[in-house]
């Protein structure tokens, strides 16, 4: 399906889905099974940032539990104050939470990700 983008004057037209992954950021699904609870499934991935790298404001239909490998991303979760998670701490996002995530420290970050999740959903809903 299409959708029709006006820009001064001019229209253009466009593709509909999601928006392209952010530039420095990558995800590598490692594992996804169903969970004995009907409707819910678990995906575990490692997602890399590049030195300076951010993901936007985004959700997800089910909990993040968040394990720096490497480096140290800021997050900003919606209603609390930013926090910097470094090698070897955790995090957890709940359910639904716009959150984004960036790479604040000079060299590559990476964190294990564990998302619990609706069945059937994306897994990504950007914000804005």
């Amino acid at each position: 399906m299409l959708s029709v983008l006006i820009i001064g004057a001019v229209a253009a037209l466009q593709p509909q889905g999601p928006p392209p992954r952010p530039t420095g950021t990558m995800r590598t699904d490692l594992q996804r099974h169903d969970l004995s609870v009907s409707g819910w499934e678990t995906l575990q991935a490692l997602v890399s940032f590049a030195p300076g790298a951010s993901f936007l404001k985004h959700r997800h239909p089910g909990e993040e539990i968040i394990y720096i490998t490497s480096g140290s991303i800021e997050y900003v979760v919606e209603g609390k104050p930013p926090i910097t998670v470094k090698a070897g701490e955790a995090l957890f996002v709940p359910h639904g939470a716009v959150h984004s995530a960036r790479n604040v420290g000079a060299g590559p970050a990476a964190e294990l990700a564990t998302y619990v999740l609706e069945k059937g959903k994306p897994l990504v809903e950007f914000a804005e």
